[in-house]
C-alpha cells in the first residue's frame, strides 16, 4: 500500500512539474512583452512611475496556522497537496474580485499565505457620492474572505481561520522593474494595516480607530478591542485604539446611485491587470493539464476533490456539490 501511495505521489509531482514547465515558456514570453511595453513607457518619461494617493484602503489577510500545516504535510510527503490547497484558497479569493461590488479593489500580491489588497487606487472610481465607498467595499471583501475560507474548510476538511487587518490613509503606489514589473504600494498606511493583521486575532477583522469612525456610519457593526502597541507607530504616537469589524448590518446610507466604470486606467493599473491575467492563465493551464491526465485511478478530479484527505469519501455531499467547479479564476 505504501509503495502504491509513493508511486502515485511521484507521478503527481512529475506531472505537476511538467505542467509548470509547459506553461512557463509562454508565461515568460508574455511577461517579456509586458516588460517591453513598460520599458518603452519608462524610457519615454525618463523617470520612475509612481503616484501618491490620499484616500486609500489597505487590507492584509493571513492564515496564521498554515506554516505549521505545511510542515506537517511535508513530513508526510504531501507538500504538493498542501500547495494545491493554498492555491485553492488564493484562487477563490481572486474569484471574489470578479464580482461587480468589488470593482474598486485591486489585489496587490500574496506573501506566503498572506493576501494583500487595496481599494481606491483608481481616481476615476472615487468620483462618487461617497468618498469612502471603496473602503466600504474593502470591508465587505474582508467579510466575504472569511465566508470563503469557511467554505473551503468544508471541502478540504480543515479548520483554517483568517486574521485580517485593515487601515486607510495616504500611500505611494508605483511599478518597480522593467523586465518583470511589480506593482506595489508603500507608506505608513500599509504598515498600519499590516500591524492590524499581525496583532489581530484569528477569525477577526481588526481596524484602527480612524477607520472605525468612517465605517460605523456606513452600515457596519463593531466591537471595541482596546489599545494595543503597534511597532513603528506607537513609538511616536502611543498605543492605538482598535476595533473588531463584526459585519454589515445595513446598506451604506450614503450611496444613492449605482457606480459606473469609466474605463480609464493608469499605466500602473494596466500593468497590474496584465500581470494578474497572466497568473490566472498559468493557473488554469496547470489545472487543465492535470485534469486531462486521468491519474488517480482513472477518475476525473477537480481542485476540490484533490484536496480531500486520504480515505475520505470523495462522493460525499460536499464533493458532489462542488463537482462542476473545475477551473481556477
Amino acid at each position: 500500500m505504501r509503495s502504491r501511495v509513493l508511486l502515485h505521489y511521484q507521478e503527481l509531482t512529475e506531472l505537476y512539474s511538467q505542467s509548470y514547465d509547459a506553461v512557463g515558456e509562454l508565461y515568460s514570453q508574455s511577461y517579456d512583452a509586458v516588460g517591453e511595453l513598460y520599458s518603452q513607457s519608462y524610457d519615454a518619461v525618463g523617470e520612475l512611475y509612481s503616484q501618491s494617493y490620499d484616500a486609500v484602503g489597505v487590507m492584509f489577510a493571513s492564515i496564521p496556522g498554515f506554516a505549521d500545516f505545511y510542515s506537517q504535510t511535508e513530513m508526510n510527503n504531501q507538500g504538493v497537496e498542501c500547495l494545491r490547497l493554498l492555491n485553492e484558497i488564493i484562487a477563490d479569493f481572486d474569484e471574489l474580485l470578479g464580482e461587480e461590488r468589488f470593482q474598486d479593489i485591486e489585489k496587490i500580491k500574496t506573501i506566503g499565505s498572506t493576501y494583500m489588497a487595496v481599494s481606491g487606487l483608481s481616481p476615476e472610481k472615487q468620483q462618487c457620492e461617497d468618498k469612502w465607498g471603496h473602503l466600504c467595499a474593502l470591508a465587505d471583501f474582508a467579510i466575504a474572505l472569511n465566508e470563503s475560507i469557511q467554505e473551503i474548510n468544508k471541502h478540504s476538511f480543515n479548520n483554517f481561520e483568517l486574521r485580517i487587518g485593515m487601515a486607510h490613509g495616504s500611500v505611494v503606489a508605483g511599478v518597480i522593474g522593467a523586465k518583470k514589473p511589480q506593482y506595489d504600494i508603500w507608506g505608513k498606511t500599509v504598515n498600519l494595516a499590516s500591524r492590524m493583521d499581525s496583532t489581530g486575532v484569528s477569525g477577526k477583522i481588526q481596524v484602527p480607530e480612524e477607520t472605525y469612525l468612517i465605517l460605523k456610519d456606513r452600515g457596519f457593526a463593531f466591537e471595541y478591542r482596546g489599545e494595543i502597541y503597534v511597532k513603528g507607530i506607537s513609538e511616536q504616537e502611543g498605543k492605538i485604539r482598535t476595533h473588531f469589524l463584526l459585519g454589515r448590518v445595513q446598506p451604506n446610507p450614503l450611496i444613492l446611485q449605482p457606480r459606473k466604470i469609466t474605463g480609464q486606467y493608469s499605466l500602473a493599473a494596466v500593468v497590474l491587470g496584465l500581470v494578474q491575467s497572466l497568473n490566472r492563465q498559468k493557473q488554469k493551464q496547470i489545472l487543465n493539464e492535470n485534469n486531462n491526465s486521468g491519474i488517480m485511478k482513472g477518475h476525473h478530479y477537480n481542485r476540490r476533490t484533490l484536496l480531500a484527505p486520504a480515505g475520505s469519501d470523495s462522493t460525499s455531499g460536499h464533493h458532489a456539490e462542488s463537482a462542476d467547479k473545475t477551473e481556477l479564476s
